[in-house]
């Protein structure tokens, strides 16, 4: 056995190693940096404390990008160094972020093992290769990501740290081959458990949904389908997943291996990116001789997120989470005894919020980042739950899972068609969408994202919104100046958000202005970029005329034109 020994290394802090919603991501070149990304690391061990690092098991992967080799190989050295009994590794150091929470909650090793967190390696949507970006994130014992409790203790770790701890004399581990690798260190045996990296998450998945009705919907002749995972990792899944298990066409996966660079391609799923898989849909800018597919999907870079398309009919994710849980119930044997709650982000368009009212369930509306949902489904409180920027998932684990709302609306199809397989026509993605609209109104909703502006005008322009709110008459009298016959703003706020399980405040997420007929304007600074900021408009108009419900988004919305006027 391989004896290593432990070498502290001498450092100093280096500045904005912030985590954001979703972790710290820089580009590739500044992770690169000696010491950089040790840095952080050994700072996320001292948050956790060296009581929770010793003897832990850990898990170690991510979505495969550009670096994310070198990267697994510094973790298990540190790792080693701090005292953790040992890591598991997805084989390749593939795990889709949805399946990393799966295996923290589910998989137990051959030796009795559980995992108590994980290092995940991901920007998630963000491009990936020498030039791109790179990220990192924690995630706790419930599968999910990091409290800001956590966090913080992270940045202000880094801004103050002088040395890290790894191990001297610890080879690289052959993270292709699945086995397990042992080694010997001041704190005794030091294993690394490369294993299967669907395996576990597919066990999951098939407690939730029927497979069975699924692979009727599927082998029906009127039905078509066509899955994108964009180069990203849920390629790793989806052979195993829509092919072998529920026994579609090969053919109908699209840019399904995993490279480090997402192929050239920019891995997030929207109608800008997935130009393939919307080209295919029928929804390109030219029309296809082909027939397109009754279903499509996509996937982003980790495979958190998902995109909803009918033949020639986009799903937006607001209405996409509020169509699931509408049918959650009848169509998912996971939910057949009920649902707990239902939750959204408060940039998410109000769509969940008329079914959670509808159906008379317990509805929360929280800051962006997936962690304000975990608190809510670890105290039993929520079932389902989605965020416009095409995330949706449920308490099945504690991140938001993509394949996981492909397969949800999969089955809401199969449930819908069980009788009608041998039909002339089958109930489509649009017809499913329409009907929701009859019943409970249509959020039209866009929203508009500046990247990549400067830090200090950015936070000008919030303030100036602020202030605009101290006088609702003089926003209303610019609105009139616009458009006569758009509905008044009757309130207006900076979203804050008491969580109701531990209590902890959550202030500035977002600025919103709120019309009498339910539409709203939202404004908010993002955190996921890796360089300057971004700031994401939101637009939303609700119509409960059943007679209205079928108009251009862009036509019904009239309230941009005052979204833009108060834009500098």
């Amino acid at each position: 056995m391989v004896l290593f020994k432990v070498a502290r290394v001498e450092t100093t802090p280096f500045d904005g190693q912030k985590p954001g919603t979703s972790g710290l991501r820089k580009k590739v070149k500044v992770f690169m940096q000696p010491h950089y990304l040790q840095n952080f690391v050994q700072s996320t061990f001292n948050a956790l404390g060296a009581d929770n690092v010793r003897g832990a098991t850990l898990v170690v992967s991510g979505d495969g990008r550009y670096f994310s080799k070198d990267a697994i190989q510094i973790i298990i050295k540190m790792a080693a160094a701090n005292g953790v009994r040992r890591i598991w590794v997805g084989q390749n150091g593939l795990l889709s972020t949805p399946a990393v929470s799966a295996v923290i909650r589910e998989r137990v090793a051959a030796d009795g093992s559980k995992a108590n967190g994980a290092f995940i390696l991901t920007a998630s949507h963000n491009p990936g290769g020498p030039d791109e970006d790179f990220g990192i994130k924690y995630n706790m014992e419930n599968g999910g990501p990091a409290p800001e409790g956590i966090t913080d203790k992270i940045y202000s770790n880094t801004t103050t740290i002088k040395e890290y701890l790894i191990a001297e004399g610890l080879p690289d581990v052959d993270i292709s081959t699945i086995g397990v690798a042992s080694f010997a260190g001041p704190e005794g045996q030091f294993d690394v458990d490369v294993f299967d990296s669907a395996s576990d998450y597919v066990k999951l998945m098939k407690t939730i949904f029927d497979f069975q009705s699924i692979q009727k919907l599927l082998s029906s002749p009127k039905f078509t389908f066509c899955y994108d995972a964009l180069h990203g990792v849920a390629g790793a899944y989806a052979k195993r997943i829509f092919v072998e298990e529920l026994g579609a066409q090969e053919s109908s996966l699209m840019n399904c291996v995993p490279k480090e660079d997402f192929g050239g391609g920019h891995p997030d799923p929207n109608l800008t990116y997935a130009k393939e898989l919307v080209a295919r849909m029928g929804l390109g800018k030219t029309n296809t001789e082909q027939e397109p597919p009754e279903f499509g999907a996509a996937a982003d870079g980790d495979a958190d997120r998902n995109m909803i398309l009918g033949k020639r009919f986009f799903v937006t994710p607001s209405d996409s989470v509020a169509i699931i849980a509408a049918n959650a119930v009848q169509a998912i044997p996971y939910f057949s005894a009920g649902l707990k709650g239902v939750a959204r982000s408060m940039p998410t368009s109000a769509a969940l919020d008329v079914v959670a009212k509808n159906l008379n369930l317990k509805f929360f509306e929280v800051p962006t980042g997936w962690k304000f949902f975990g608190n809510l489904m670890d105290a039993g409180m929520c079932s389902i739950c989605g965020e416009e920027s095409f995330g949706t998932g449920s308490d099945h684990i504690r991140e938001k899972d993509g394949i996981w709302a492909v397969l949800a609306w999969l089955s809401i199809l199969a449930y819908k068609n069980k009788d009608n397989l041998g039909g002339e026509k089958l109930i489509s993605v649009e017809d499913i969408v329409r009907q929701h609209w009859n019943i409970y109104g249509r959020h039209y909703y866009t929203r508009y994202d500046y990247e990549n502006v400067d830090a200090g005008g950015a936070k000008e322009l919030m303030a100036y919104l602020v202030k605009l709110q101290s006088s609702l008459t003089e926003v209303n009298n610019i609105i009139k100046g616009i458009r006569s016959d758009v509905s008044n703003v009757v309130h207006a706020d900076e979203f804050e958000y008491k969580d109701p399980v531990d209590g902890s405040v959550s202030k500035h997420q977002g600025i919103r202005y709120l019309f009498e007929d339910g539409s709203r304007l939202v404004f908010r600074l993002s955190g996921t970029g890796s360089v300057g900021a971004t700031i994401r408009l939101y637009i939303e108009q609700y119509e409960k005329d059943p007679s209205k419900t079928g108009r251009d988004s862009q036509e019904a919305l009239f309230i941009i034109y005052f979204a833009l006027y108060a834009t500098p």
